[in-house]
């Protein structure tokens, strides 16, 4: 669902104009999502929730009973996680990782490093030589699972909306050191590290015909370096970047026919756990910005209307050039003594208050006349909105923010 579930549409228009804009989760449909994508997928397939999608406190606690774990890409990220969903399983992934932010991740207990480098690996190799011993009096030996960017089935990943692998890039290690980072971490070299398997996230906007070719292809290249290292590899991480059609809202993801395709690829591989790590394709779907017009304007044969707030609260449809889907609800009181704005076309241009043109939320929309005080609700805003957004440009007061639950009907 895009248009507001009944709880956000009730909480939007009950909200003063002081309060607005502000985004409104539904919790309730953020777990009735999550419990369907966890029910998709098969045995030995395990969900980790990218955290730098929407970091939120009650999002993490909401998702807390559908996910085997989260997968932190900071310092920042690893301290808010471990902190708003304590005690459960931490990948610690991302490329740079300073040598304290790695020391913390060793002190807090994480059991799996997506190393980048093999500079990376030596840091956490010299690092996890003098960490103290964990509660059981034993030295901790924290997993590695090794990213590649891998130059595999470049024409799944043509049409994705984010390459990060296939081609050049600060992603993982270069397929060629793939030989000698086995051999580090199985030779001796550094005992106090176990290999666990590979890692590999090669692009995002991918839908479940793609994901699959690039899971296969992971999939047999990891069995491939196995063997000619005469190593086991018990886990394969495919990754995230599960599609989310902006332009088709209702167009969804097909979990039921991935989860089948990752059950085929398992049934080959009898002793492998996969593991994927959505953000977006979990989170967006529960989330509205909400705001007010405040102004209705003609210009140059076009109809504007500038709403409270902006991109620098919802900065993807700037970044990624498309429009944010929205539904409008006309409200009915005026109560100001001056006349009231309102658009004399059928499609209007919706903007934020920022002093630049890339300030765009959503071109020509179907709104015949729209006026000033209709409220807005822009979806899919549950995930990349507000915590990628540059808060303080122009010093706009921040948005409120509004969880909601709903009790289950009887």
């Amino acid at each position: 669902m895009t248009a507001p579930t009944p709880a956000v549409r009730d909480r939007l228009l009950s909200l003063g104009d002081a309060e607005l804009p502000a985004y409104l989760y539904d919790l309730t449909a953020l777990r009735e999502h999550a419990a369907a994508v966890r029910a998709a997928l098969p045995e030995r397939v395990e969900l980790y929730y990218a955290a730098k999608a929407n970091p939120e406190p009650e999002i993490l606690a909401a998702l807390d009973a559908y996910v085997d774990g989260y997968d932190v890409s900071s310092g920042g990220e690893l301290a808010h996680v471990a902190k708003a969903v304590p005690c459960r399983p931490l990948a610690f992934s991302g490329p740079g990782k300073t040598p304290a932010e790695l020391a913390a991740a060793l002190e807090l207990g994480v059991e799996r490093f997506h190393i980048e480098s093999l500079h990376e690996l030596r840091v956490l190799a010299a690092l996890a030589a003098r960490t103290a011993p964990g509660p059981s009096g034993l030295p901790p030996r924290p997993g590695v699972l090794l990213r590649f960017n891998l130059p595999l089935a470049a024409a799944s990943l043509e049409g994705s909306s984010l390459a990060m692998g296939g081609r050049p890039t600060p992603f993982g290690l270069d397929p060629a050191e793939a030989d000698t980072a086995v051999r580090l971490l199985t030779d001796g070299t550094y005992p106090q590290l176990q290999l666990l398997g590979v890692h590999a996230h090669l692009a995002s906007g991918l839908d479940a015909p793609e994901q699959l070719a690039v899971a296969e292809s992971v999939v047999t290249w990891a069995a491939d370096l196995a063997a000619r290292n005469r190593v086991r590899i018990a886990e394969v991480n495919v990754g995230g970047g599960m599609s989310v059609d902006y332009e088709d809202p209702e167009r969804r993801f097909d979990w039921t026919a991935y989860g089948a395709g990752l059950a085929r690829l398992l049934s080959s591989h009898p002793d492998l756990t996969l593991r994927i790590e959505p953000g977006r394709a979990v989170s967006a779907y529960c989330g509205w910005y909400a705001t007010e017009v405040l102004d209705v304007k003609h210009s140059h044969g076009e109809e504007f209307a500038v709403v409270r707030g902006g991109t620098h609260h919802m900065r993807t449809p700037a970044t990624k050039g498309h429009d944010q889907p929205c539904t409008v609800f006309p409200v009915d009181a005026w109560p100001h003594p001056w006349p009231r704005p309102a658009a004399g076309a059928e499609r209007v241009t919706l903007t934020g208050q920022l002093c630049t043109p890339k300030d765009l939320l959503s071109r020509n929309v179907p709104a015949p006349g729209l006026r000033a005080g209709d409220r807005v609700a822009f979806g899919l805003a549950g995930a990349y909105a507000w915590n990628i957004s540059h808060h303080d440009f122009l010093m706009h007061p921040r948005p409120g923010f509004h969880f909601l639950t709903t009790e289950p009907s009887a």
